[in-house]
């Protein structure tokens, strides 16, 4: 089995390395959300198991782009953040499983062994990449088609509309589009985000698909009716 591991504390990446190790699972790590996402494609590991504070980049910012871009790989999620929303808000980003720190070593092996077996029968379901009103993030290229020809958006609507498409229905949070869309560009006034929607918006004008503003929620991706 391969295993990513992205924990920035060394301390805690050493001991679960060494852990794995012993029972024959290949794992590679890394420290840096912002490195985390080429990491997981350059791996393709079977599990992966994600901190969410990270320098670089927040965890959940790093699961959500991962999804958006396709990436189907179980994620069980480690953190100190051990209330009910944060485990909420994690598993509605799309982590399989969520375990609070402190934890017990045996149990944490346990369930990356569970999230494995249950990986092959999940990939025989999928056809490709999920699809969204013809929309589709191709996760070799990150490109979004619409049925099965790419969209012309510049490089800011093309990351606000996978980080929708990630969660098609569901509002998502301004300030989380802001990180993924400016990630690391303090320059930049959170209000941008609403120049990039109105933007994508008018691109996607007669596809079938309707971005919607909810005030004091975010934006979602619906079908338009």
């Amino acid at each position: 089995m391969k295993l990513l591991l992205v924990e920035d504390n060394l301390a805690m990446q050493k001991t679960l390395e060494r852990s794995f190790a012993r029972r024959g699972v290949q794992v590679t790590s890394c420290a840096d959300g912002a490195r985390a996402l080429d990491r997981w494609q350059a791996s393709a590991p079977d599990v992966v198991l994600l901190d969410l504070s990270l320098p670089g980049c927040d965890g959940l910012d790093v699961l959500a782009q991962a999804r958006a871009a396709g990436l189907t790989t179980p994620v069980l999620i480690l953190t100190a953040r051990g209330t009910v929303g944060d485990r909420i808000l994690g598993l509605n980003t799309g982590a399989d499983d969520y375990l609070p720190k402190p934890f017990d070593l045996d149990e944490l092996e346990a369930r990356v062994q569970a999230l494995a077996r249950r990986a092959p029968a999940r990939a025989g379901r999928e056809a490709g990449p999920p699809a969204f009103c013809g929309m589709r993030v191709e996760p070799d290229s990150g490109a979004v088609t619409l049925h099965g020809e790419p969209m012309d958006l510049a490089p800011r609507e093309l990351a606000l509309l996978r980080a929708l498409l990630a969660q098609p229905g569901r509002a998502v949070a301004k300030e989380r589009l802001y990180a993924l869309v400016f990630p690391q560009q303090p320059q930049f006034q959170a209000e941008a985000i609403e120049v990039v929607a109105y933007r994508l918006r008018k691109r996607i004008a007669g596809s079938g698909t309707q971005l919607v503003t909810l005030r004091g929620l975010g934006y979602l991706l619906k079908a338009q009716t």
